[in-house]
């Protein structure tokens, strides 16, 4: 899938202006407020081709759909996974802690809360 076709498969989702700090709420699984009252619940994650994803998320009050770009691994998380790895752990994702272990997704461990790789098998 490439970038420029994600818009396409999202439908008409809105951009939330605060995005940094819901994906910190997010990371910690905590809930989202939404714009709008009410919270944000999560429709799913689209990965990207250029190591971020997209998530999709609608308010539980007014049904209006959001998105939200998760940034891709940095070299540190991809450090942490890799020295995990190393010692013979199973990884868990650097942003959603211990209770979201890296599946793999092809030759990629990925995270399936936010849809980003963190590094290769």
């Amino acid at each position: 899938m490439s970038d420029s076709n994600q818009g396409e498969d999202v439908g008409n989702a809105l951009q939330l202006d605060n995005e940094k700090q819901l994906l910190k709420h997010y990371y910690a699984g905590q809930q989202m407020e939404s714009p709008n009252g009410g919270f944000l619940i999560r429709l799913g994650i689209r990965p990207q081709d250029s190591g971020k994803a997209i998530a999709i998320f609608e308010c539980n009050v007014s049904w209006i759909r959001y998105e939200i770009t998760i940034p891709k691994a940095t070299r540190t998380e991809r450090k942490k996974v890799k020295d995990a790895l190393t010692a013979g752990q199973d990884p868990v994702c650097p942003r959603h802690g211990s209770f979201a272990r890296l599946v793999r997704a092809g030759k990629d461990l990925v995270c399936s809360d936010c849809g980003v790789a963190y590094g290769k098998v």
